[in-house]
């Protein structure tokens, strides 16, 4: 199996946090093979909006909720 990643993002309650709070206007930066590729997709769509602290962009490893029991 692939490990696969999603990279996503959206404006947040709290900067430390992970409530987002419009879930109809997240940006699904895509799906990725590897996580060198998505963290490199996290990264660029991060730096984009560095100066708005509402703003926060997540890796998920959707690998591990697939198959939780593989690693």
């Amino acid at each position: 199996m692939s490990k696969l990643h999603l990279v996503f993002g959206g404006r947040v309650s709290d900067p430390q946090g992970l409530d987002f709070t419009d879930l109809h206007n997240l940006d699904v930066v895509g799906l990725y093979p590897d996580y060198k590729s998505a963290e490199k997709a996290w990264r660029s769509a991060a730096q984009r909006t560095v100066d708005d602290a509402e703003m926060k962009y997540v890796v998920v490893h959707l690998h591990k909720l697939l198959q939780p029991d593989s690693e």
